[in-house]
């Protein structure tokens, strides 16, 4: 044994012959046509920083049932994304690792299979993915899949909806009138818009941001530059946020005190069930039912609650479409074959729609189902989608977007100081 394996605080869940075991509703897998022998023997061990995973290992149930001699383990590490290289390089690698849109792959090449490559003995269904969440490097290769999407918008307490008779929003007006209605309630206290201070206004603002750039490249290159008189870009979406935040709608002071993450905590601030519209991320939205019981007020008095995007313009809102977590195959791996057909399993727009509903995600598939929670995102008009890729924002412009909507948002920057200092936001 190494030194090396034991740099890493792992757990792992190993799921064997597990024919006889539940599995995640709908599981019926007879659409995948097998490549091996189903008496096939190995192991295939999952690396990620997940604690609890039941989506996947809900999947090594329903692989088992192809496949029962196949072990399939699931080993967490909560520095995963930092211990990546060190696990490849440790006695026993993964078979699978957890892999994100902001690694440079680079330092990966090495140890990723190409899925793209027709040669391996292993054609995967690329295909059953949305156009432009499917990353190419400058060879073309594919080095990893996306398992998990997300977006960004509220958290809305449908019953303070229904209760007060206020609509929920889809347009901007509305959204000013229902937080209008909501300040005005007399018998007793409801904020009308929360979140943590990383979230206020950034889902209304940055998805319509990223909308007034759609079909205009030359206002990306210059932002990506970070040339003269780029921050004006910037104007019609942070002048959105200063109205919104200049009608008194969202209590900053709760905001920053009462609510000091952008996941656990909001989540059980949420469940007070005093906040009309919680602004969040998609990966909030994922810990939401776990957390149900967790809360005393909402053990009391539960209420039904969905997510939508926050609407910013006459026509509603934007579904900013991010990939959230994906998964590459090593491609050193001793059980290589084996790891390709788990894979194979999974890339289909049935697995991947069944694990983002027991994930409380947003499937990348192009055969979109989604949670009840996420209705209202099936329902944005397709030139109100927004996929990050095809617009090609670079990091550092996106940083600085997100400073202008913060400063502008919370620190009471002018909307003209901050589209001025464009490129120089600290």
């Amino acid at each position: 044994m190494g030194m090396k394996k034991h740099l890493f605080a792992l757990l792992s869940v190993s799921i064997i012959s597990l024919s006889a075991c539940g599995g995640s509703a709908d599981n019926n897998d007879n659409d995948f046509k097998r490549r091996l022998d189903s008496r096939v023997e190995g192991k295939v061990t999952v690396r990620g920083h997940y604690e609890n995973f039941e989506a996947l290992t809900d999947e090594f149930h329903n692989f088992n049932k192809i496949y029962p001699n196949i072990q399939l383990n699931y080993e967490y590490d909560k520095d995963h994304k930092k211990n990546i290289e060190l696990a490849l390089n440790g006695d026993t690698p993964p078979d699978i690792f957890f892999t994100y849109s902001t690694l440079d792959f680079d330092k990966l090449d090495s140890y990723t299979e190409d899925l793209s490559a027709k040669n391996i003995g292993f054609e995967f269904d690329l295909d059953c993915v949305r156009e432009g969440l499917l990353y190419k490097d400058k060879n073309g290769k594919v080095p990893y899949f996306p398992v998990f999407t997300t977006s960004y918008g509220m958290l809305v307490n449908e019953n303070l909806f229904k209760k007060y008779n206020v609509k929920i929003p889809t347009t901007y007006e509305e959204l000013k009138t229902a937080c209008a209605a909501f300040k005005n309630v007399t018998d007793k206290k409801i904020y009308p818009m929360l979140g943590h201070e990383s979230m206020v206004m950034y889902p209304l603002y940055f998805p319509h941001f990223c909308g007034t750039l759609l079909n205009n490249p030359d206002k990306v290159d210059a932002l990506n530059k970070m040339s003269i008189g780029a921050g004006e870009n910037m104007r019609s979406s942070l002048e959105l946020a200063k109205d919104f935040m200049s009608k008194g709608y969202v209590d900053v002071n709760e905001c920053t005190t009462n609510i000091a993450d952008d996941y656990d905590k909001t989540i059980k601030r949420f469940y007070e069930g005093d906040v009309a519209m919680m602004l969040a991320k998609g990966g909030t939205v994922s810990g939401t039912e776990k957390r149900e019981s967790q809360s005393e007020a909402f053990t009391k008095n539960p209420f039904k609650y969905s997510f939508h995007p926050v609407p910013s313009t006459a026509q509603g809102g934007y579904f900013y479409n991010t990939v959230d977590l994906c998964f590459s195959i090593n491609k050193n791996s001793m059980n290589l074959n084996l790891a390709n057909e788990f894979m194979r399993f999974l890339i289909s727009s049935k697995r991947l729609n069944r694990m983002a509903k027991a994930k409380r995600m947003i499937t990348p598939s192009k055969d979109m189902t989604f949670d009840n929670i996420y209705s209202a995102f099936g329902k944005i008009k397709e030139d109100h989608i927004i996929i990050p890729s095809q617009i090609g924002l670079s990091d550092a412009a996106d940083k600085q977007v997100r400073k202008a909507g913060t400063a502008v948002c919370l620190k009471n920057m002018s909307v003209d100081d901050a589209i001025a200092n464009y490129g120089n936001l600290e």
